[in-house]
């Protein structure tokens, strides 16, 4: 997963990521920002690309829906970009969705909301997806799913079928999903193309507080703080605060050489085993379908390879 995003990902929108606050979850070059449940399950989380500019939105006013969401410049302007998850149990309400397309921004939605419909492209009508599609009508938003499955189940009995959605307002510039089976979960990623530019800028060099020469910086200190203090009043107690915390950050930054951090930490995977990679995705879905033990094995062995290749 790791090396999809890597590849072809800027922002990657998770829903049901099933992570609690006590778990912690990190991706080299990514910046991780999650709404997660006290109990298990639900849950729901955004990584965007290290150096992107972007602030996290938060959204307290939501009474059923699961949403983490971002605020980034696309195409000029200032795009709200959320992820969501409506649990099955959980009743769709207006007031969850005018929470989070009544801020004013164009705003681009992506998730899992258990709402179908045949307007994008499902095989067919539920009364949830009847509520979404009569909210969006009546709020002039626009809601589109990939042309292919966004599910292959391992329950052969059940068909595969689009269950991820995107649900647009006020946007610029149009959106384009396609559905893909690089990876091995029977949940397939969904790409969302912009055809448009975020605003970028190269993180700062951070201190590497592990090679600080702590002898400089008492030597700095010694030099830069003053001894003969006379404090009559509090102006002069207030100046002489502010010059130590100066006299401390200057002693640091004399003393501590800079950590330059590589655009991609992780080394690119071989064409080789990025071939066995697409094979062994191949075939597990082969096996979804036909439930073939020696495809099974196959999966298996292939797996074991790949594992064995990349720690090599």
């Amino acid at each position: 997963m790791e090396h999809f995003l890597s590849q072809h990902v800027d922002i990657c929108l998770l829903s049901e990521t099933f992570l609690n606050p006590r778990q912690a979850f990190r991706l080299a070059s990514y910046v991780c920002h999650r709404t997660d449940r006290p109990t298990t399950g639900g849950s729901t989380a955004i990584l965007i690309r290290r150096g992107i500019i972007h602030h996290s939105v938060p959204f307290p006013g939501l009474t059923y829906l699961e949403a983490t969401a971002i605020q980034v410049t696309l195409a000029g302007k200032p795009v709200l970009i959320l992820v969501a998850y409506l649990s099955p149990s959980c009743p769709l309400i207006g007031v969850d969705l005018t929470v989070c397309f009544s801020g004013g921004l164009p705003v681009l939605m992506a998730g899992d909301l258990n709402a179908k419909h045949v307007d994008w492209n499902l095989q067919l009508n539920t009364r949830r997806g009847k509520l979404l599609n009569d909210y969006a009508n009546e709020n002039s938003c626009l809601i589109v799913g990939p042309d292919s499955p966004t599910t292959n189940p391992y329950n052969p009995s059940v068909t595969p079928d689009v269950l991820d959605i995107v649900i647009t307002k006020n946007l610029s510039f149009p959106v384009y999903l396609t559905s893909c089976s690089v990876l091995s979960s029977d949940h397939l990623p969904v790409l969302i193309d912009t055809s448009c530019c975020s605003s970028f800028h190269h993180p700062p060099d951070r201190p590497d507080f592990r090679r600080t020469d702590w002898a400089n910086f008492q030597t700095q200190l010694k030099e830069l703080i003053p001894f003969d203090l006379e404090l009559h009043n509090e102006m002069a107690s207030d100046r002489c605060v502010e010059n130590f915390s100066g006299a401390i950050l200057k002693a640091v930054v004399v003393s501590t050489p800079k950590h330059h951090p590589r655009d991609d930490p992780q080394p690119l995977i071989p064409a080789g085993i990025q071939d066995m990679i697409r094979l062994k995705s191949q075939l597990r879905r082969q096996w979804q379908i036909t439930r073939d033990p020696a495809l099974k094995f196959e999966v298996n062995r292939l797996q074991r390879s790949v594992t064995r290749q990349v720690n090599k």
